[in-house]
């Protein structure tokens, strides 16, 4: 009987460390990871902190000013990275991090500027919602906004 209560033990104690074990450092590396392997052009890096399901959204609005939310495919940012001419560069600067984190959950919000050659683009936020997934911790849901105005300080 102590035996069993003692195992028992064991396993709730190993369970609780392993969920306490990812950190807000955690979470902000796999955002880092995602972002290196986006600058570099490395799709293998980027899939390596993506769930295999991720989904991927922009919130934004039309030259009208309508708001509007739109999908997109993992397989087609990825194809456009891989393909991306050598002549471009895409730069986005993360401009802070606001981490939370509540069990196999975490949330982090990275408001950014976007770059194109040198020339700035648009700015907006990242929110990545990463999960405890059978793989690991994985980005499982990633969606941006994107505007032009009041983007660069004076």
């Amino acid at each position: 009987m102590k035996l069993s209560l003692s195992l028992l033990f064991f396993c709730f104690t190993i369970t609780i460390h392993a969920q306490a074990t990812f950190s807000e450092k955690d979470a902000k590396q796999l955002v880092e990871t995602f972002f290196e392997g986006f600058h570099k052009g490395d799709t293998t890096l980027m899939l390596s902190v993506l769930a295999k399901d991720v989904r991927l959204q922009t919130a934004s609005a039309n030259k009208q000013g309508v708001a509007q939310l739109s999908d997109a495919s993992i397989d087609g940012l990825l194809t456009a990275i891989a393909n991306r001419p050598e002549d471009q560069k895409w730069e986005e600067k993360l401009l802070g991090y606001t981490i939370h984190k509540d069990g196999n959950l975490a949330h982090v919000w990275t408001p950014y500027q976007f770059w194109f050659n040198g020339n700035f683009s648009h700015c907006g936020a990242n929110s990545f919602t990463i999960a405890k997934t059978e793989a690991g911790w994985r980005i499982i849901h990633l969606i941006d906004s994107r505007r032009r105005n009041g983007c660069l300080e004076k």
